[in-house]
């Protein structure tokens, strides 16, 4: 039998990998179950995996893998998956996953909250997987993209050259920036002079979907 500490962890690591294929960052984790450090999630996590729920991929930071749930938590969780993938219409608009703040600025971690959703018009969830973040930061400015605003992301493992895009940084950090690949290199590049470019190798960077839309509350 789980304790409520080790199902809670359980629900939100399986929750946040089915919604954008990525689990929490051990601060996340530690923030999300209200524990005072990192140890804690590092004994929660061993005994989830000591009893066979969830295993650590080698060679890989961060990476987990739900391999069970309780008999007491399917209904929970297929409920919660069921939402996710076939979100209903609501006042002519469509429901798409809201998972929270994304930086605009200095990387920081993109997923907080995936068991919320938001109303977005149609056309912008159109063909394809999407989800709703919330801008934090000013490095997008010049691209009309304010603090605060809520952008719509198409789930996408690829993009073009200048498309604006979420950005997996070292299996551990996302940001929104402007992306440019020449060579070898990764360009996250912002719209504020006052924020550098930053340059990674192309292993150190997954995209993690491509802007389609944004919305701004007055």
């Amino acid at each position: 039998m789980l304790t409520q500490k080790q199902k809670d962890l359980l629900i939100l690591i399986d929750a946040r990998v089915k919604a954008v294929g990525v689990p929490p960052s051990y601060d996340e984790m530690k923030d999300s179950l209200g524990l005072a450090s990192k140890s804690g999630i590092h004994r929660l996590i061993s005994a989830l995996e000591e009893r066979g729920f969830i295993r650590r991929l080698p060679n890989k930071a961060r990476a987990l893998e739900v391999l069970k749930l309780p008999e007491d938590m399917q209904d929970k969780v297929v409920s919660f998956t069921k939402e996710k993938s076939a979100p209903q219409p609501a006042n002519d608009g469509t429901a798409i996953p809201f998972v929270g703040k994304i930086a605009a600025g200095l990387p920081i971690m993109a997923i907080e909250d995936s068991y919320n959703t938001m109303v977005v018009p149609p056309h912008m969830a159109g063909n394809g997987d999407h989800y709703a973040l919330e801008i934090e930061g000013e490095s997008m400015k010049d691209a009309g993209i304010l603090d605060g605003d809520i952008v719509v992301v198409k789930k996408a493992n690829t993009a073009r050259n200048n498309q604006i895009v979420v950005a997996l940084v070292d299996q551990d950090e996302a940001t929104l920036k402007r992306l440019y690949k020449s060579g070898q290199t990764v360009e996250l590049i912002a719209e504020n002079p006052d924020f550098e470019t930053q340059i990674y190798g192309p292993d150190r960077v997954e995209i993690q979907g491509v802007l389609v839309g944004l919305l701004r509350q007055y």
